[in-house]
């Protein structure tokens, strides 16, 4: 499991009623690919601009890709799967380092990434209920991802989460990068990546 690419287990393990559509209709990922680039670009996302620009009407749209917090929580989690996938490339070979790095990397670019800060900025009370919910795919994903590093880890006798489970700890995790990444929204206090990696090395410290 050290190999396979994070990002792509978390899409994997959580599957999506729109994730299944975008691999069996082109319409539909005409749509994704279009709203993405927006996204991207620090649009807004606007159901009917976009049915327009594709010249359909949103009974159609809303058939491709389902409502708004779904399209926006599939782009989400699109553009967390090469990060995920390039902290899995960069952490440590093995053990709590390497559950450190994971983390470490993939809240670092969040907190970085123009476009998820202009996101956040612009629908704050959207953006932490789509990515901090027991309900948001995005999470559940994270959560799914952390807890695979860490049995991963447990399983190679590398790591030992006790007393808690691989499944508890995830989540503990994850709660502690989403304080750091959401912290301007949560606390007013300005977002720390080297905050967050000190708090992760605390906790997983032997």
């Amino acid at each position: 499991m050290r190999n396979e690419p994070l990002g792509t287990l978390g899409s994997t393990l959580v599957p999506s009623a729109l994730a299944t559509r975008l691999e069996a209709h082109g319409d539909s990922r005409r749509a994704f690919r279009s709203a993405r680039r927006a996204f991207i670009d620090g649009a807004r996302i606007d159901m009917g601009s976009l049915a327009a620009s594709l010249g359909v009407d949103r009974t159609s749209l809303f058939r491709w890709v389902g409502n708004r917090d779904q399209l926006l929580s599939e782009i989400l989690w699109s553009l967390a799967v090469p990060t995920l996938d390039a902290a899995g490339r960069a952490a440590a070979p093995s053990g709590a380092a390497r559950i450190v790095d994971v983390l470490d990397h993939f809240t670092a670019d969040l907190i970085r990434a123009p476009y998820f800060r202009a996101f956040l900025t612009r629908e704050p009370s959207r953006a932490l209920r789509l990515l901090t919910t027991a309900d948001s795919d995005v999470q559940r994903r994270f959560v799914a991802v952390v807890t695979s590093v860490i049995t991963t880890e447990h399983e190679a006798g590398a790591f030992d989460p006790t007393p808690l489970s691989a499944g508890e700890l995830a989540r503990l995790l994850v709660r502690v990068s989403e304080s750091f990444t959401y912290a301007d929204l949560i606390s007013g206090e300005t977002p720390d990546p080297e905050r967050a990696r000190t708090t992760f090395e605390y906790i997983l410290r032997p």
